[in-house]
């Protein structure tokens, strides 16, 4: 990759689905508004029912296992569909699959929040995942179809500081509905509250959100798809379930297919486009070089941040014993660091290009190590309070890096691929969310009981410090303009 930093980016073919797309309506300010809301709404989700766990296993009497499904299950789901939810944009219109998977979210969402038992919770989860699937590329392709230059640009911004606003919102905001019980409906809250606001994307949609779509439909990659889906649930199924079912010999077998399965996918997708055919993820996209290196630099970022949220929410909850209220405010000044990041984000790229994802890295590193040293310090004192300046300096460095990082990836793809390119991306951010929590979370489970909050909280730190050193390895091959 760093040799092929001078080299011309290959030239795109154009498949039927990769034509030049017919004009757009220009996204204006109301628009944007109205698919950022579409985004928050699932990107929220996916972290907001970590704290309400423990009362839905109280009072569904669901179990350890059943537990991991009703988290898993939606992530599972989202990431698995996210490629083909672009496609399906792009050949049948993105205003219109916004306007179904909102719909959709809205209504899986009340499924969610009116469950009658804990395996009805999973199967609702589970759907509700798919309707985030069809949600979500549609948001990131109606920008990058319906903006141009500097438009696009600060658009792509607002939407990387909205997902990782939503994240650190997830964990507060769960854990204050939980505890306010509001009209006695206490975990079930945290599902319905979306039934509404959904519903008003979708009105707000019909109104304000242009329809855009490539100008020839494209068939279904149904190979493709098919070796996408087992790929990903290969590997994060028992990333995800394994430690919960004990790690029995069908999660070693799923995790040594998942390289069968991808070899087998990157064979089908290079020689699908080579007979002509529009295959799911074309493999021409990935050698846009802001595409190939963004999406190097997302791994190692979204899942550190995937899993970094979720040990220290269970390391506030059961090691420092906070409720869930109090464990949720903790994160406060990793979301106002966050937040004052996001806000002169777009000023700085536009100054300091590539280079405000490397000092993003260096301060995000800083206040990892600032955190780790802290707990080591004084393991049994340790506080939300003492805490506070490595949540702070972490939360900037997660800013100035997600912030641009959406602008980086899709910069440079052609409005006709908005789809596609918005579900690779989108794939990948779910999938290495889903990874950071599955690994990172099982490795902090594992080992606190034997070497105590403090020492494991440390080490899985410290694990995550060496994936923002590799960020800022990477972030240094990028060109140091970022359109």
């Amino acid at each position: 990759m760093t040799q092929q930093l001078a080299v011309a980016p290959a030239p795109i073919r154009t498949a039927p689905a990769a034509a030049a797309a017919p004009h757009t309506a220009t996204l204006g300010t109301a628009g944007l508004v109205t698919v950022l809301l579409g985004a928050f709404l699932p990107m929220l989700d996916f972290f907001i029912v970590n704290v309400a766990l423990p009362t839905i296993d109280k009072d569904l009497a669901a179990g350890p296992a059943v537990l991991e499904l009703v988290a898993a299950g939606y992530g599972i789901t989202f990431a698995v569909l996210l490629v083909l939810g672009g496609r399906l944009g792009d050949t049948f219109g993105r205003r219109r699959l916004f306007v179904a998977g909102a719909v959709a979210f809205a209504l899986t969402s009340l499924a969610c929040g009116l469950a009658p038992d804990a395996w009805s919770l999973v199967a609702a989860r589970a759907a509700q995942g798919a309707s985030a699937a069809l949600l979500i590329p549609q948001v990131l392709g109606t920008i990058t179809a319906a903006t141009d230059g500097a438009r696009r640009g600060r658009a792509l911004s607002v939407y990387g500081a909205v997902g990782g606003i939503s994240v650190v919102i997830g964990q507060v905001l769960g854990g204050m509905l939980v505890a306010a019980d509001l009209f006695g409906t206490g975990w079930r809250s945290v599902f319905l509250l979306n039934v509404p606001f959904a519903l008003l994307a979708v009105v707000l949609a019909v109104r304000y959100v242009p329809e855009s779509r490539a100008s020839q439909a494209a068939a279904v990659d149904v190979p493709g798809t098919a070796l996408l889906t087992a790929s990903l649930l290969s590997l994060l199924v028992p990333l995800m379930e394994g430690r919960a079912a004990g790690w029995p010999l069908w999660s070693w077998v799923l995790l040594a297919l998942f390289p069968v399965f991808a070899t087998a996918f990157a064979l089908v997708e290079r020689r699908a486009e080579q007979r002509g055919a529009t295959p799911l993820v074309p493999p021409t996209l990935l050698r846009i070089p802001e595409m190939r290196r963004g999406l190097g630099i997302a791994l190692p970022y979204f899942a550190g941040f995937g899993g970094f949220m979720f040990v220290i929410a269970v390391a506030l909850q059961q090691g420092m014993r906070l409720g869930v209220v109090a464990a949720g405010w903790a994160l406060v000044p990793m979301a106002v660091g966050y937040f004052t990041a996001s806000l002169s984000g777009p000023r700085l790229i536009g100054r300091w290009g590539s280079r405000v994802l490397s000092a993003g890295a260096v301060i995000q590193a800083l206040g990892l190590a600032t955190i780790a040293v802290t707990v080591l310090a004084d393991a049994d004192h340790f506080s939300p309070l003492r805490m506070a300046p490595g949540v702070a300096l972490a939360g900037i460095g997660q800013g100035l890096i997600g912030t641009p990082l959406f602008r980086v990836v899709l910069s440079k793809v052609p409005a006709a691929r908005a789809g596609v390119g918005s579900g690779v991306l989108a794939t990948s951010q779910q999938a290495s969310l889903a990874l950071g929590v599955a690994t990172l979370g099982t490795l902090y489970l594992s080992l606190s009981p034997s070497l105590g909050m403090g020492r494991a909280l440390a080490l899985c730190l410290g694990i995550q410090l060496l994936g923002s050193f590799t960020v800022l390895y990477l972030t240094t091959r990028l060109p140091r303009s970022i359109g």
